[in-house]
């Protein structure tokens, strides 16, 4: 059943700092939206032990009303395939998502502006989560500061397309937008 205060495509972006309770505030976010057809994109490829108890740590937090749908990099695909049956999609997340695009082609603004046109003309209210990684020091190597940048960049994109934005500081929700 879905929530009538939630409108019928509305985006929500959920950033913040690594472990600041983000991802486990989209979940409460989304679940608020409808109780059945609920979809999780998943972008991460975990490579190794602890990524993927960190996934399996995520998918104990979801119960049996979420499908979960691997998108690695077809991110834009996914919502616009998904969003004609879902009440409600969960992105989680979108800095893995742009560190799997950037070992494709460090060319991303196409898929940039693929992403936010999905999110816009998606069929049902999508909450996107992502790390805010301009906060701590400049990084010495190139490539990490190629990443800091496209992901700094692609939040911005996100954001100005976004509804609503929530910025989560120690597990603690504060809307920045909407």
């Amino acid at each position: 059943m879905k929530n009538e205060d939630t409108d019928l495509n509305e985006s929500i972006l959920v950033i913040g700092g690594c472990r600041s309770g983000k991802s486990r505030h989209a979940l409460q976010l989304a679940e608020k939206i409808c109780d059945v057809h609920r979809v999780f994109i998943a972008t991460c490829v975990p490579y190794d032990e602890e990524m993927k108890d960190r996934v399996r740590r995520h998918q104990a937090e979801r119960n049996s009303s979420w499908i979960t749908v691997d998108a690695p990099v077809e991110l834009a695909e996914a919502i616009h395939t998904y969003s004609q049956s879902a009440c409600v999609i969960l992105v989680d997340c979108l800095t893995l998502w742009m560190s799997n695009l950037l070992m494709e082609s460090p060319n991303l603004d196409h898929r940039i502006e693929e992403l936010t046109e999905a999110i816009s003309r998606a069929d049902c209210p999508v909450v996107l989560v992502s790390n805010e990684v301009g906060t701590g020091i400049v990084p010495e190597n190139a490539l990490a500061r190629q990443f800091r940048d496209a992901v700094g960049f692609a939040n911005q994109k996100i954001a100005a397309c976004a509804d609503e934005v929530i910025w989560v500081v120690a597990g603690i929700p504060v809307k920045i937008k909407g």
